[in-house]
């Protein structure tokens, strides 16, 4: 009966990971098919639509390393989809920390996804601000995804998460 159950609380979080899976890419599929690669569309002052290929990791990281990084990365959110689910069976009752989990779980993914079919994930969005110049060219932040911001706000939740752990404690 354990299992029954353990699976049971499992499945709303693997719907959210999914939902976002989902999400990032049918959004990547109209910017690929829409969007020549660099091409972009100013949208508002700070924001563009921009077609960008990453090979690397956040912000670039091993971008250019040769091409040995794809499969590194394919393996890394493997091991990551594997922990985080064992993670989720786990802790499934605890609602802010399986929010985190499953945001992380369905951008990694989602960004695998695009490392095995492509071989490079696919950004699209790009903020600047002047202020971000002497951090970043032309102040543009790298161009991410909807993948990435499920990572993103799934991280900010898992500091939330132990931020009000460590207050209670």
């Amino acid at each position: 009966m354990a299992g029954k159950s353990s699976n049971a609380s499992l499945m709303p979080w693997l719907g959210i990971a999914f939902l976002l899976i989902l999400a990032d890419q049918f959004t990547k599929v109209l910017i690929v098919g829409a969007y020549e690669l660099g091409h972009s569309h100013a949208v508002t002052s700070f924001f563009n639509i921009v077609r960008v290929h990453n090979t690397g990791a956040a912000f670039s990281f091993l971008a250019h390393a040769g091409g040995w990084q794809r499969w590194f990365f394919v393996g890394l959110g493997a091991v990551a989809t594997g922990f985080i689910v064992w993670m989720l069976r786990q802790h499934g009752g605890q609602r802010l920390f399986a929010w985190a989990l499953s945001l992380i779980l369905g951008g990694a993914i989602g960004n695998v996804i695009d490392r095995l079919v492509h071989g490079y994930v696919v950004d699209f969005l790009d903020f600047h601000w002047a202020f971000l110049s002497p951090m970043f060219p032309g102040g543009h932040f790298p161009a991410f995804n909807i993948a990435d911001c499920g990572i993103s706000i799934g991280a900010a939740l898992l500091i939330l998460d132990e931020l009000r752990r460590v207050r209670r404690g």
